[in-house]
């Protein structure tokens, strides 16, 4: 199987070690354990729980606990149809794998995590790109995506919150991409990886999987959860759906982690807790940063309105990728380039870290931006 490169992915591999201020994160300031077990109301002796548990593969679909903690999160999946995963990439690639043959005509939204588009080109699918644009709020086109889904359309990957570019689509219009792909029996992917971050009320946008029949949604523990050292994710959709994508789960993953589970169950048991601060940090950084872009004459953006990432335009005559380089050597501020993303002329900023590294980090980039304006 020939597969594109993986844009951010190599990018992150070659210089998240050799920064000093990290500005292309995009989980939420990950949590220590002692800080889980703070938050869930337990402490270090809590741990000798663990002791008697025995290093098998434990249940191979996901511990009763976990899968009971995950379907709470939505209005109408019950622990039957949640599959767990190793992490959120994971996950949407045993989506694409059991639902994509070559041949297939697929919708991906973009920009978007690099899996929705790549996966399916490597299967052989027809794949048509529907380009968000800035002047639409980075929100789908609605007459776009419906001229492009044809009867022989098999899927639309979304992602939602979206990373890079932090728009969020509500209710009413996931509610008219339903219809679009009812119409056609499509499937519809939705990676809801960031879910829980908006930046108004109790921050949970409703799930694909609660609106649509044939709504698939893919989640995970690393970014509003601020635990990506799990590696755990899940798949929540259809179980006649699950049963199929079992079949190739059983040969990539067999199981996930059984001391995985545990910590991942126990967040989920105590998520008020745990997404109250992540929506602290959130919305507090995202306020540092639309100050900072409101000062800064070279920056102009669409402001998130959910996630922990955004796109920053900039005006340079400068590649994205030359820039992050130069940036990186001269002041170890990392930014991901807006090339690794296929948006030019753009950098993608996580914003979700401790707030004093995205104070001193956008501090550095401004004196950067005078000595190249």
């Amino acid at each position: 199987m020939q597969i594109e490169p993986f844009g951010v992915e190599i990018w992150m591999n070659e210089w998240e070690t050799k920064c000093e201020w990290n500005l292309a994160e995009t989980c939420v300031e990950s949590l220590t354990i002692a800080e889980l077990l703070q938050l869930a109301g337990k402490t270090p002796a809590d741990l000798a729980e663990l002791l008697p548990m025995k290093m098998t593969y434990g249940a191979i679909e996901g511990s009763d606990r976990l899968r009971h903690a995950i379907s709470a999160l939505y209005d109408h999946q019950k622990p039957e149809n949640i599959l767990t995963t190793h992490g959120t990439i994971g996950a949407n690639m045993l989506v694409h794998k059991t639902l994509v043959s070559a041949g297939d005509h697929v919708v991906a939204v973009v920009p978007t995590y690099q899996q929705h588009y790549s996966i399916p080109v490597s299967i052989g699918a027809n794949v048509q790109m529907l380009q968000l644009r800035p002047e639409d709020g980075f929100l789908p086109d609605i007459d776009a995506l419906r001229a492009m889904v044809t009867p022989q359309t098999k899927m639309i990957a979304l992602n939602n919150p979206n990373n890079p570019t932090g728009a969020l689509m509500d209710r009413a219009l996931l509610q008219k991409i339903v219809e679009i792909a009812r119409a056609v029996d499509a499937w519809i992917l939705c990676d809801e990886v960031y879910r829980g971050t908006d930046q108004t009320g109790n921050g949970m946008t409703v799930s694909i999987a609660d609106l649509y029949d044939k709504g698939i949604s893919t989640a995970g523990m690393s970014k509003a959860y601020s635990l990506a050292g799990l590696r755990l994710g899940w798949i929540a959709g259809p179980q006649a759906l699950l049963h199929q994508v079992a079949l190739h789960r059983d040969y990539d993953t067999i199981s996930v982690g059984m001391i995985d589970e545990h910590f991942a169950a126990l967040a989920l048991e105590h998520r008020d807790q745990i997404l109250a601060r992540s929506q602290a940090i959130t919305r507090g950084n995202l306020q540092i940063l639309a100050d900072w872009v409101a000062q800064e004459p070279r920056i102009s953006w669409v402001k998130p309105q959910s996630g922990t990432t955004a796109l920053l335009r900039y005006d340079l005559d400068i590649s994205s990728r030359d820039l992050c380089v130069a940036l990186l050597q001269e002041t170890g501020v990392m930014f991901t380039p807006g090339s690794a993303l296929n948006m030019e002329g753009y950098l993608r900023i996580g914003y979700a870290n401790a707030p004093k590294i995205l104070r001193e980090g956008l501090r550095l980039f401004s004196g950067f931006l005078r000595r190249h304006g």
